[in-house]
């Protein structure tokens, strides 16, 4: 059984908030190394792991700004060390270069993203849901990451595990979407036994460090992953590279290496994306909500099925890879779908690409920085119904 270091928070029932819980989260999933650099409403993680981290022998470091923070943790975890940063969206914004990095050279790692009210400054205290495009295609080029939403303290503690799991499973960069809402929340927490928490650590070389050993093995989709400084032979090139991480400007290189980085998570997409539903057996009405949008939602779906308005919910809890096939196997027995969202259309897209084409869609957004009231949902939903 693994070990886990006696610092760490104990299995138990807590009362804590949704940012705080996100840091101890990452301690027991076994993050060692973390790099940020302040900004509202993310500040609390950084705050809590600036202590805790040495408490469990790791390191902590503010960096000069957001774009060294996302390359220090990946040189960190290119190292061996799982490593994580927390921001939000401008500082998201400045990592979006190195998320390209990260996906070429294959490093784990992983990002908090507490979303507030944008864009550019925004409303910085305010909440906002207008990353999720961003999260996907903020980078240049063809790559493919994790991205989680989280709607309550408890799921942003489990989906903390998730991506770092997900990170060295697939060796890719993992992102948790949460919003200020949620890193603000203060809910009950339930820290399961140690041994109920899975924990997944990459696959390393199973050939000792005088053994040639490259970066990428062509005949998988993931590769063990040799450490850097660890006696390996390692190049890790942020340009087109071979197998061995030397660039090249071969074709066949080119097509090989980008379509493995795109494949080794669209081929394995049905076992990462992760949705909930609820009352969507017999709905003609679907309300599609995520992070703290669907706490809303799910307080008008109750309201409605007790008036025997046919209504269900249909809550993403991976934004990437969006879980695209029961979204349009429900767009085929509804007659109706809303979009509930804190942005002016985004998840709108994903949902109309992928549902059948004669069900209508109604977008329901709302003013970034504010969390929309059910009866803001009902009201649009009841107009829908009326229709």
């Amino acid at each position: 059984m693994k070990s886990f270091h006696p610092r760490l928070l104990k299995p138990g029932r807590y009362f804590m908030q949704g940012n705080i819980a996100t840091a101890e989260a990452a301690l027991i999933a076994g993050c060692r190394f973390y790099a940020g650099y302040p900004i509202t409403p993310s500040n609390e993680i950084a705050e809590w792991m600036s202590r805790r981290l040495p408490e469990v022998g790791g390191v902590f470091i503010q960096m000069e700004d957001e774009i060294g923070s996302i390359v220090a943790v990946l040189g960190a975890s290119a190292a061996g060390v799982k490593a994580m940063t927390a921001t939000s969206g401008p500082g998201f914004s400045l990592m979006m270069e190195s998320v390209g990095l990260a996906s070429m050279m294959e490093i784990p790692a992983v990002i908090v993203n507490v979303m507030r009210a944008g864009p550019s400054t925004g409303i910085p205290t305010l909440v906002g849901q207008g990353d999720i495009m961003q999260a996907k295609w903020g980078s240049h080029g063809d790559y493919e990451i994790i991205a989680y939403l989280p709607s309550s303290v408890q799921e942003v503690f489990d989906m903390t595990i998730k991506a770092f799991n997900m990170a060295e499973k697939y060796r890719v960069l993992t992102i948790v979407l949460s919003d200020q809402v949620i890193g603000h929340m203060i809910g009950k927490l339930v820290v399961p036994d140690y041994e109920e928490i899975e924990i997944i650590d990459r696959e390393l070389p199973d050939v000792p460090p005088e053994k040639l050993v490259y970066p990428f093995d062509n005949s998988r989709l993931i590769s063990p992953m040799p450490i850097a400084g660890a006696g390996y032979r390692v190049n890790y090139d942020s340009l087109t590279h071979d197998e061995r991480g030397y660039p090249s400007v071969d074709r066949d290189v080119s097509f090989r290496l980008v379509s493995r980085l795109v494949r080794k998570i669209r081929e394995n997409e049905k076992a990462i994306a992760e949705w909930e539903e609820y009352y969507t057996d017999d709905a003609d009405i679907l309300l599609v909500a995520y992070g703290c949008t669907a706490r809303s939602a799910k307080e008008v779906v109750k309201k409605l099925r007790r008036e025997n308005i046919r209504i269900g919910l249909f809550r993403p809890k991976t934004a990437w890879p969006f879980p695209w096939w029961r979204m349009n196997e429900l767009s085929k027995r509804v007659s109706k779908i809303v979009v509930a969202e804190i942005n002016m259309g985004q998840m709108l897209h994903l949902v109309r690409e992928y549902s059948a084409r004669d069900v209508e869609i109604i977008h329901a957004p709302y003013a970034p920085g504010y969390m929309p009231p059910p009866s803001y949902i009902e009201n649009i939903v009841r107009g829908v119904y009326g229709a």
